[in-house]
C-alpha cells in the first residue's frame, strides 16, 4: 500500500531547489502546451520577453502594471498572515480609487502636495473601511469574510458603473459614459519617465516588512493567524488587532486604486483593475506572504500580464495564453507544496493490518 505521510522538515535550500524545479517543470509543461496547440515555444517565451521588456515603452507598461499588483499584494499579506481570508481586493482597490477620485473633483485648484496627500488619505481610509465590513461581520456573526469579501467586489464595481453612468458622467464626454478628467494637480508626478508610484511601493514593500517582521502589532498578527484561542489566554485584543490589521489590509488595496486612477487613468472608471485584485491573490500565495517576496513575484507576472497582451498583436495568439501560463505555474507551485511537506511511502500488508 502507498500511503501520504508528513515528511520531516527540510532545510531552506532544500525547499527553495524544489520550488525551482516546480517552476522549470512548469516552463516546460506550458512549452508542450505550446506545441500542441501548434506554436513554437521558444517563439512565445521570446515574444513574451520581448513584449514586455524589449523597449522602453513595454519595460514602462510592465511597471505600471507591476505598481498596484505589488501593493495590493502588500495588502493581501496582511490579512493572510492573520488566517483571514480576504479576497475582495478588487472591491478595495476600486473603493480606494472612489475615495480619491472624489477629493481629486472636489479640489481640482488645491496645491498639488495637499491634494495628492489628501487623496492617498481617502484612498487609505476608504479601502479600509471596505474591507473592515465583513471583518466585522466575522468577528460578531462567523461569517465567511472568503463570501462576503467576494460578494463585496461587485458591489464596489457596480457603484462606480452608477457614477460613470449617472451622477459622475462628464457632461463634456459627447455622449460617452465616463467621469472627467483629474486636473494636473491631482496627477502623481513622473520619476526617471515612471509615475513616482514605483517609489511608493517599494517604500510600501519596506514598510509592510518592518511591520510584520519588527513591531509588536506583526507579532500579534502572527499569533492571532495560528490560533485565536492562544492569542486571547495571551492577554491580546482579538478585535483590536483584528481592526488595525484589516485596515491596514484593506487601505493598502485601495492605495492601490489611488495611484491608478491618478497616475494611469487619470480618471476613475469601472474598468480600472484589470482583474489586478484576484491576480493579487495568486502573487501574494506564491511570494509566501513575505514583502520582498511579493515584489519579484509581482515584476514576474507583469512580465506574463504584458507579454500575453503583445502575444496578440505580434503572432495573432489570444492574449488569454498568459492566464494559461499564470495558471500552470500555480498547479506547478502548488504541487511543490505538497511535497515540501508529504511524501509517498511504500507500506508493507503486515504493517498496514496492525495499523
Amino acid at each position: 500500500m502507498i500511503h501520504i505521510i508528513a515528511r520531516s522538515e527540510a532545510s531552506p535550500l532544500q525547499e527553495n531547489l524544489l520550488r525551482i524545479a516546480a517552476a522549470l517543470a512548469a516552463l516546460l509543461a506550458s512549452g508542450l502546451i505550446m506545441l500542441v496547440i501548434g506554436y513554437n515555444p521558444l517563439e512565445v517565451f521570446g515574444k513574451i520577453v520581448a513584449g514586455s521588456l524589449g523597449s522602453a515603452y513595454r519595460f514602462k507598461e510592465t511597471i505600471h502594471k507591476a505598481i498596484p499588483l505589488c501593493v495590493l499584494s502588500l495588502g493581501t499579506a496582511v490579512a493572510f498572515r492573520m488566517k483571514f481570508w480576504n479576497i475582495g481586493q478588487e472591491g478595495q482597490f476600486y473603493l480606494g480609487a472612489y475615495g480619491a477620485s472624489l477629493i481629486a473633483l472636489s479640489f481640482p485648484g488645491m496645491p498639488a502636495p495637499l491634494l495628492l496627500s489628501l487623496m492617498f488619505a481617502a484612498g487609505f481610509v476608504f479601502g479600509g473601511l471596505w474591507a473592515l465590513i465583513p471583518a466585522l461581520l466575522k468577528v460578531r456573526f462567523s461569517t465567511s469574510e472568503t463570501l462576503v469579501t467576494l460578494m463585496l467586489n461587485y458591489v464596489a464595481v457596480k457603484w462606480i458603473s452608477y457614477l460613470q453612468y449617472g451622477p459622475w458622467r462628464d457632461p463634456a464626454g459627447i455622449g460617452f459614459p465616463k467621469i472627467a478628467t483629474f486636473s494636473k494637480n491631482a496627477i502623481l508626478p513622473a520619476v526617471l519617465g515612471l509615475h513616482a508610484g514605483w517609489i511608493i511601493t517599494l517604500l510600501l514593500a519596506v514598510l509592510v516588512y518592518f511591520l510584520l517582521k519588527r513591531t509588536k502589532l506583526g507579532y500579534e498578527i502572527d499569533v492571532l493567524g495560528e490560533s485565536t484561542a492562544t492569542a486571547r489566554y495571551a492577554g491580546m485584543g482579538v478585535f483590536k488587532i483584528t481592526v488595525i490589521a484589516i485596515m491596514i489590509s484593506g487601505g493598502l488595496c485601495g492605495i492601490a486604486g489611488m495611484m491608478q486612477a491618478s497616475a494611469v487613468e487619470r480618471s476613475l472608471s469601472d474598468q480600472l483593475s484589470g482583474g489586478l485584485g484576484f491576480t493579487s491573490v495568486i502573487t501574494t500565495y506564491l511570494a509566501r506572504l513575505s514583502p520582498p517576496s511579493v515584489v519579484v513575484v509581482s515584476f514576474l507576472f507583469s512580465i506574463l500580464i504584458q507579454g500575453g497582451n503583445f502575444l496578440q498583436s505580434s503572432l495573432q495568439i489570444p492574449a488569454s495564453i498568459s492566464q494559461v501560463l499564470q495558471g500552470i505555474i500555480i498547479f506547478f507551485v502548488l504541487g511543490s507544496e505538497f511535497f515540501i511537506r508529504y511524501r509517498f511511502a511504500r507500506v508493507s500488508a503486515a504493517k498496514e493490518e496492525k495499523q
